[in-house]
């Protein structure tokens, strides 16, 4: 009996997509599980997300910000005096810290009168809450920073236990995120100059 080879039905060596919903489904969902490990590391490696304790950094931040932080500008740069950086604290590392850059590596600090001096010249500093009261000179030695906190009667930094070595600095802080009604850049080094 003679056959038409066109009417031969063919078997199928693969299920079309509408007949494999739930392999369809797996893929996707290992697909999106591994971009979203990869991008939660790729976000982590680069940047960190900090909360500010307490009131040492008023009126710059305040108590309870949350705050974006750079890990990325210290790899391809060093700190300028004016920028907002946190770190682990020198006494004990599992404590991080958020202070303003004053002195770097090499300089002498001097404050007196309420003013803080860089290699004798004054600083202009329109972010403190209110002048220091306080008064001592500082070598920063190399490798170190010299940090305080803009509210400089209310802060623990440099002026109470010494340098931060540079090791120590986790990152550039750059961004509220936290409450809405502060989102915006922390201010930084722009604002933070010798005078001549």
């Amino acid at each position: 009996m003679y056959q038409d080879p066109q009417n031969i039905p063919l078997e199928r060596t693969q299920s079309s997509p509408e007949e494999r919903p739930f392999l369809n489904f797996l893929v996707d969902v290992l697909e999106t599980l591994i971009l979203s490990v990869v991008l939660f590391f790729l976000i982590n490696a680069l940047s960190a997300r900090i909360k500010v304790d307490g009131s040492s950094m008023e009126p710059t931040l305040h108590n309870g910000e949350f705050i974006l932080v750079s890990k990325v500008n210290y790899k391809v740069g060093e700190p300028q005096r004016g920028d907002v950086v946190v770190f682990d604290f020198p006494r004990n590392i599992t404590q991080e810290y958020i202070k303003r850059v004053i002195g770097l590596p090499g300089e002498q600090i001097r404050i007196d009168g309420g003013k803080v001096y860089v290699d004798g010249q004054p600083m202009m500093e329109p972010y403190i809450q209110t002048a220091p009261t306080y008064q001592g000179n500082w070598e920063v030695p190399e490798g170190n920073l010299f940090v305080l906190g803009d509210n400089r009667n209310n802060s623990s930094d440099s002026h109470n236990w010494g340098m931060v070595p540079l090791e120590n600095v986790v990152g550039e802080a750059f961004f509220i995120y936290w409450p809405p009604n502060y989102w915006g850049t922390v201010n930084g080094a722009s604002t933070a100059s010798a005078s001549d």
